[in-house]
């Protein structure tokens, strides 16, 4: 536990930073997480979007509608679902994604420069196995009550 413990709080204090590193007057962390997801993704759905987010789609109807507005998504109706919608980032909304990700890189660049190479290294094994427990699924509630139930004491022999 002390090691999940410690990468939770290295990723937390890193998403800070990260987002401090944005420019003043950047889009919301909403926006850019909308906007990221359909720059990953492709075009999706506004249920897609959010439960993808962990969000629900009534909670970021505004800042689709923000977003559409500004031009940086377009909304058209579904070919397979005519009551549903489809949401895909517009060439404007991708040069935001993009100037937006610049800025966090930069700065990101320049302190692993900092790094020796083995510690450069070691981050870029990290960077690659956070992405694998955050594409893991999640356990049940039942699962994680047993992971984190004791087992049987040792009886001695």
């Amino acid at each position: 536990m002390e090691i999940a413990a410690d990468v939770r709080r290295g990723v937390a204090r890193l998403t800070r930073r990260l987002r401090a590193e944005r420019a003043a007057g950047a889009l919301s962390v909403n926006k850019i997480m909308v906007l990221g997801h359909l720059y990953r993704e492709g075009p999706s759905t506004p249920g897609e979007v959010a439960a993808a987010e962990g969000q629900q789609p009534q909670s970021l109807t505004r800042v689709f509608a923000d977003l559409e507005r500004d031009g940086l998504l377009t909304r058209r109706r579904s070919e397979q679902d005519r009551r549903e919608s489809v949401l895909e980032i517009t060439p404007a909304g991708r040069e935001e994604m993009e100037r937006d990700m610049a800025e966090r890189d930069a700065w990101l660049a320049a302190t692993v420069a900092g790094l020796t190479e083995a510690e450069a290294d070691l981050l870029g094994v990290a960077g690659r196995l956070l992405s694998r427990i955050a594409s893991a699924p999640s356990p049940s509630a039942a699962g994680r009550d047993a992971a984190l139930t004791p087992g049987p004491a040792a009886q001695p022999s």
